[in-house]
């Protein structure tokens, strides 16, 4: 059984202790025998993983999980290195108690392969570059506590995930399918590239899902200020109609800005949202549809919140 780190409350004893055993090892180097010098630096080697370990006293973290979420708590929406980590929890497992802090605890931790996915889209690396965070020169062993609070339902959703993620089905499938399962929940990039598995380019298909397929994805960058950077949120459990999916995003974010971003029908807009109201989110409308020679341009198109376009499109029928 491997070793556990023992952090003592006062650091300075296992300096010194380390800088003795060190000194003591200069002998060692001078032996031609390789295994001596081996045996001689294992007790320097575990003085300091017991030193690293101590840097947290043990009234605020106990155990290596603990420790690796204190650390990370100080330095949130900062890239933090692997190393680190490793050097805070003090023992060879350090990554497994990293996942345990995501999966089980619902702390929003993205790796550097994450960041690197999801910056493959140019709205979510100018996010990330925003908060001081290069993508581009992250590495897949950095880390970043993207939020200070835990996510409590998280454990449930990990559950689904698994299950979601077995699935013989196409990646968009899956993402879709966990999506809709999870409508109005804030899910993290970090779960999505969880479920998308070895498949690269999941956030390019998150992106097709919304613009192509016409299911209402929301992040930071198509309007949710009031989200955090990386997150996605399937704000109902509909299609958009056929017609109204291929509106380019200039178009839309024009149409969005006229309109002053309200329903121009009933003036619903996002600061009025409720449990309540069936009004959740804002829509498209073309003035004359496509099958009548409508196009997509800022003209022809107005906004109205997702009950008054339904009105609309009933009224059609």
């Amino acid at each position: 059984m491997a070793r556990r780190s023992q952090p003592k409350d006062v650091p300075e004893e296992l300096r010194q202790s380390l800088v003795e055993l060190l000194t003591n090892f200069s002998e060692e180097l001078k032996k031609s025998d390789l295994r001596p010098k081996v045996v001689a630096l294992v007790p320097a080697f575990h003085t300091l993983r017991d030193l690293g370990s101590s840097l947290i006293p043990k009234s605020e973290a106990a155990s290596a999980r603990e420790r690796i979420i204190s650390y990370l708590l100080q330095y949130p929406q900062m890239v933090i290195d692997g190393d680190e980590l490793m050097v805070v929890a003090g023992i060879d497992e350090w990554a497994r108690r990293l996942r345990e802090l995501r999966v089980q605890f619902g702390w929003w931790i993205y790796s550097g392969y994450t960041v690197s996915e999801m910056a493959q889209n140019p709205d979510d690396a100018a996010s990330f570059q925003a908060l001081g965070i290069d993508p581009s020169k992250i590495r897949p062993n950095q880390y970043i506590l993207m939020r200070t609070e835990q996510d409590r339902d998280a454990a449930l959703r990990w559950n689904l995930l698994n299950e979601i993620r077995k699935k013989k089905i196409a990646t968009k499938d899956k993402i879709i399918e966990y999506l809709r399962k999870n409508v109005g929940v804030q899910v993290t990039g970090e779960e999505l590239s969880y479920l998308a598995g070895e498949a690269k380019e999941w956030a390019r298909r998150v992106r097709e899902l919304r613009t192509e397929d016409g299911w209402p994805i929301v992040t930071k960058n198509t309007g949710r200020e009031d989200l955090p950077v990386g997150v996605y949120v399937l704000e109902e459990d509909r299609q958009a109609h056929e017609h109204d999916r291929k509106i380019p995003d200039v178009v839309r974010v024009a149409v969005l800005e006229r309109d002053h971003f309200s329903c121009t029908k009933c003036g619903w807009n996002r600061s009025m949202l409720s449990k309540e109201d069936p009004r959740k989110m804002l829509e498209l409308h073309h003035k004359k549809h496509h099958k009548d020679g409508g196009d997509n341009t800022v003209e022809n198109l107005t906004t109205l919140c997702n009950v008054c376009h339904d009105v609309e499109h009933r009224g059609d029928e």
